[in-house]
């Protein structure tokens, strides 16, 4: 933590995701359940991927949409707007962080397989970026 306070809140603002990820127990250790296969999740990313390149007609990525695409390819319902206009308020984003979170919550339902950008797609971006914003 003491680290990370040194952190600029301008380099801070280009990381995208966070996770903590606390120590596992010794008991813990011997009873991890597999989890999802590699196989698995490379399918999934790969269908996003045909997704996005669908979208966008060319070989382009979510990361790489510009503030004006943003509001074309991640349209908000009234829920999702509410819902970004709190985060804004409670957090204290920048215009940087808000049009990132769009990006990585796109990148979320694409994932999920879900045309739209929904408020639960929109939680779980905020989520990712949590422990980045102190």
């Amino acid at each position: 933590d003491r680290y990370a306070s040194r952190i600029s809140g301008p380099l801070l603002d280009r990381i995208d995701l966070s996770v903590t990820v606390p120590r596992l127990k010794p008991e813990e250790l011997s009873q991890v359940s597999p989890g999802e296969s590699s196989a698995a999740i490379q399918a999934r990313v790969a269908t996003a991927r045909t997704m996005q390149s669908t979208r966008f007609g060319s070989v382009r990525t979510n990361a790489s949409l510009s503030p004006r695409e943003l509001g074309t390819f991640v349209a908000l319902d009234t829920e999702g707007s509410a819902f970004m206009q709190m985060v804004a308020t409670r957090l204290n984003i920048s215009a940087r962080v808000y049009d990132r979170l769009l990006k990585v919550a796109r990148s979320i339902a694409d994932l999920a397989g879900s045309e739209s950008v929904q408020k639960i797609h929109l939680a779980e971006a905020v989520q990712y970026r949590s422990a980045t914003d102190r």
